[in-house]
């Protein structure tokens, strides 16, 4: 939720009530004790990131209303863009069953990638760039785990030209 909200220059607000004798119950615990552990990996991409020309791409829609997030099941289909300077970040919402993502709003005519990097992943990735979309092989172990049911992880083509 995160990520979209944040590629639509918007903000997200937590509303973690406490009970009465201020503690948090356990649901709202797993929130924050999983976001406390995304972020160090994922936040480059969050914090201080701008929109992109689009916000994202994929089959998955909210219906109309409010409130509908948490029904809605993402895939690696989906994903959401952000910018931080010269730097496109592409936050697939879900991790490919065949390790094999496709950001297709990176097809070649979108301008040239001239490099991609994971978060949180040490090593070079393989990818490829063709008239169907940036096609990047993700590592066999996922850099960290994700908040809620949605999964994030960040491709990171930082001198891709943003127009």
């Amino acid at each position: 939720m995160l990520a979209d909200i944040v590629s639509k220059n918007g903000n997200l607000l937590l509303n973690l009530p406490p009970r009465p004798d201020g503690t948090l119950d356990d649901h709202e615990l797993k929130i924050l004790n999983e976001l406390a552990k995304w972020m160090p990996v994922n936040g480059e991409a969050i914090f201080g990131a701008r929109p992109w020309k689009v916000f994202g791409k994929g089959p998955s829609r909210v219906n109309s209303g409010g409130f509908n997030e948490g029904k809605l099941r993402y895939t690696a289909r989906d994903i959401r863009f952000t910018t931080r300077g010269l730097s496109l970040y592409a936050l697939a919402r879900g991790w490919p069953e065949d390790r094999r993502l496709i950001v297709r709003s990176l097809a070649t005519p979108a301008g040239k990638v001239r490099k991609v990097n994971l978060l949180g992943h040490g090593g070079k990735i393989a990818w490829e760039q063709t008239e169907a979309g940036l096609v990047v092989t993700m590592p066999e172990k996922k850099p960290c785990d994700h908040v809620g049911q949605s999964t994030n992880q960040l491709l990171r083509p930082p001198e891709l030209p943003i127009r």
